[in-house]
């Protein structure tokens, strides 16, 4: 069960944008990964929910997606995600900005599949510039975004497919613009 929840959330970059996500969605993941295992348990994170339009008009032009495609100037235009959820960490409680970043990861994983689970699909976004998503939602300085997650209903076709050794691992779209995601093989990655 969870091999298939993990096989269904992949990294969407086209959404359904008449699907809106609530704050009380957002609240519901957000819930869900404040159970997730922490780095001597010091849960230094705190969750900035953006869902208004407003809020995503700060964000989405602020965030870099697709760097293997960039010719593509992904997400298409009406395609966005229909929210977000800044993960910054509270620097108050902990000052280390590299002390939790595998914490960052699994926080983001645990939301992602939560949205999965709802029939929903995300992507975590890491290329930004944390001053000016600060500055944009006016962060107090003690909050240091450190990951974006992009959410919304998946509104494009990914398909995984087995990379033979050597191959390129490359990300990549077709002449329909099916996105196509080579993972290595497991005997390939077996020790």
């Amino acid at each position: 069960m969870i091999k298939e929840l993990v096989k269904k959330s992949r990294s969407w970059r086209g959404y359904d944008e008449s699907r809106k996500i609530t704050r009380e969605e957002l609240a519901a993941l957000v819930d869900c990964a404040r159970f997730a295992p922490s780095s001597v348990n010091r849960q230094p994170f705190r969750y900035y929910l953006a869902c208004e339009k407003e809020q995503l008009e700060k964000i989405q032009p602020l965030t870099g997606w697709a760097r293997a495609l960039p010719e593509k100037g992904l997400p298409y235009p009406g395609h966005r995600p229909t929210a977000f959820i800044v993960i910054c960490q509270e620097t108050e409680w902990q000052g280390d900005l590299n002390r939790f970043q595998k914490d960052v990861g699994i926080v983001a994983q645990t939301m992602l599949l939560a949205a999965t689970e709802a029939g929903l699909g995300g992507i975590m976004i890491g290329n930004f510039s944390p001053e000016k998503i600060s500055s944009a939602l006016e962060l107090p300085s003690h909050l240091v975004p450190l990951l974006i997650v992009a959410f919304g209903k998946p509104d494009e076709t990914v398909v995984l497919t087995e990379a033979a050794p050597g191959a390129s691992l490359d990300y990549y779209r077709d002449e329909n613009d099916v996105h196509y995601v080579p993972k290595r093989r497991l005997e390939d990655i077996l020790l």
